[in-house]
């Protein structure tokens, strides 16, 4: 994705919140869009491969802020930490394979049923942008099959 497109969109943001959009916070925004589903310390190392003096607190400070206002998200994709991305990528359904590790994701479409079983069955609201099915992937299946 070309970052010079979405800049406009994240100073207007931004400077909407209260905020600038320092050198640091850009390099964030384009590190979990490049990314896409990254942890923290994944950020970390795409942001300092570009400037070796940000460090780990900036970066966390600065997801903070920018989940806050609405430009990245987050969702947790196991037992670690969790995984953020950019909050203008449409909402969808993650796939965790446990024996690869291997992230996917598709339309949440697919889980239509399910969600409106939940509603009927206990009146509950899914939040399709933290769901996550966890199994084998098609690759671990053919390995185990």
């Amino acid at each position: 994705m070309d970052s010079t497109q979405e800049a406009p969109d994240w100073h207007g943001t931004l400077r909407s919140e209260g905020y600038r959009l320092t050198p640091q916070r850009q390099l964030v925004l384009e590190a979990v869009q490049t990314l896409e589903h990254a942890t923290p310390d994944e950020v970390l190392r795409r942001v300092q491969e570009r400037a070796s003096g940000v460090n780990a607190s900036t970066v966390y400070r600065t997801l903070d802020v920018l989940e806050k206002i609405g430009l990245v998200s987050h969702t947790h994709l196991g037992h670690g930490p969790p995984t953020y991305h950019s909050a203008s990528s449409p909402v969808h359904v993650h796939l965790v394979c446990r024996n690869c590790g291997w992230v996917g994701e598709v339309d949440p479409g697919l889980a239509d049923g399910f969600v409106a079983a939940l509603d009927r069955a206990r009146g509950f609201e899914t939040d399709l942008r933290h769901l996550t099915a966890f199994g084998l992937c098609a690759e671990c299946r053919k390995e185990d099959g």
